[in-house]
């Protein structure tokens, strides 16, 4: 979120307080008419504006359509039902932000990104008309670049010893390697995969059922404050939005779709852990599971998704990151270490791998890294002159290079970290 908001983010940032996610109505508008458009129509009083609502490709639920071989829903009911959605999401217009109010949100450390933003993940686009309306962001790393080499790691909130254990050993092992761990942030193996991921120094994505500034469960606070020193909090609810039953399932095709594939660790066969796992298979993502004892009810959805989703069977980190990764791929991890492979120190001596090894950089992200001064910083379009490159691809690398730990924001901008 840069230091003006356009009409089309201001327009998503409101309409994430106005819709729940996933309103196929409202997915439709979006597609064809942008969010100004559909924003303007929800502030003006009365019915919608005559060819606001397309009458092809309707939601069959909305409009009251039989599946099958049933009639094509009429136009007057297609209208009627276009007025209904236009009316819930009225009735939240008082709760709607000025723009001014959702730029202040940076004060807070949250941002906001939405689809075209440089930092928004193009992979979410796989959810169609479901894709999420924007995102709310707390955190350091770009979610982005974060995202492109991840596993997401999910299962029971009553997890075993066995299961914690196993989650946060695979998630410190795949993090090791460079790819960023994606969870819910949840009691159990959730908590225990972004530990994991924090304990090896790699990056991590808490993805939220509700806003980015109400940590739930509450207990969790401290967690969320670590995943967001050293990768992100994200959420579809606007700051202040509190949990529900139903938001829960909602935020699992986020998790699905960011990750490069899922790994169930610990899940029973009616869970949000499987949830999670049916939306990886319906993106057509790989979907792996941890066996366990058959006489355990927290392995029944494992194996069920072994049994019935052809998900491949997993019992160690290496397994994982084969599965993922593409034939001749180098794993950072084992590409070298230190200041020659983009390496940060920590407190303690410890130190991160980058995502990316330096020398496995490409062209424009090693002519940005070479356009850095050694001492202080520099604001993005002075970086994009020394790079030789437009202002957009700069800000792209720029949030690439700060997710693999090359550089870092600082009040002038852009810097090496140290």
């Amino acid at each position: 979120m840069s230091g003006a908001l356009t009409d089309e983010a201001y327009a998503r940032a409101a309409l994430t307080y106005l819709a729940e996610p996933t309103d196929r109505w409202l997915g439709l508008l979006l597609r064809v008419h942008g969010a100004a458009k559909v924003l303007d129509a929800i502030r003006a009083s009365g019915a919608p504006p005559d060819g606001l609502l397309p009458l092809d490709g309707l939601p069959d639920d909305r409009v009251g359509a039989s599946t099958g071989t049933g009639p094509a829903p009429s136009h007057g009911k297609a209208r009627q039902a276009g007025r209904a959605a236009m009316e819930r999401w009225r009735v939240r217009l008082p709760e709607l932000p000025t723009p001014q109010e959702v730029l202040a949100y940076r004060n807070a450390g949250i941002r906001l990104i939405t689809p075209g933003d440089p930092e928004w993940p193009g992979q979410l686009a796989d959810l169609g008309d479901d894709e999420p309306y924007a995102l709310w962001l707390r955190g350091n790393a770009d979610l982005r670049f974060s995202c492109l080499r991840s596993v997401a790691i999910v299962g029971s909130r009553a997890a075993t010893a066995y299961g914690s254990y196993v989650a946060a050993e695979f998630a410190a092992s795949v993090a090791a390697r460079g790819l960023a761990v994606v969870s819910g942030g949840a009691f159990g193996i959730d908590a225990s995969a972004h530990r994991g991921a924090l304990g090896a120094d790699g990056v991590t994505v808490a993805v939220l059922a509700c806003g980015v500034d109400m940590p739930y469960p509450a207990a969790h606070a401290e967690l969320f404050d670590a995943i967001a020193a050293q990768g992100v909090v994200a959420s579809e609810w606007p700051p202040g939005r509190p949990v529900s039953r139903l938001r829960f399932l909602i935020r699992n095709r986020v998790i699905a779709a960011l990750a490069t594939g899922t790994l169930v660790v610990e899940a029973g066969q009616r869970s949000g852990a499987v949830n999670t796992a049916r939306h990886a298979r319906d993106l057509r993502r790989p979907l792996m599971a941890v066996p366990g004892p058959v006489t355990s009810d927290l392995s029944a959805g494992c194996h069920q998704v072994i049994r019935e989703w052809q998900a491949t069977l997993v019992t160690s980190a290496p397994e994982v990151v084969e599965h993922l990764s593409p034939v001749g791929a180098v794993p950072a991890a084992e590409a070298g270490t230190g200041a020659e492979t983009g390496t940060d120190a920590r407190p303690g001596g410890r130190r991160a791998p980058a995502v990316l090894p330096r020398d496995l950089l490409d062209l424009e992200s090693a002519q940005v890294l070479d356009a850095m001064p050694r001492r202080g910083g520099l604001g993005t379009l002075r970086v994009a002159q020394r790079a030789g490159l437009s202002p957009a691809t700069a800000a792209t690398v720029l949030g690439q290079l700060a997710a693999g730990g090359f550089i870092e924001r600082c009040d002038e901008g852009w810097r090496l970290r140290r």
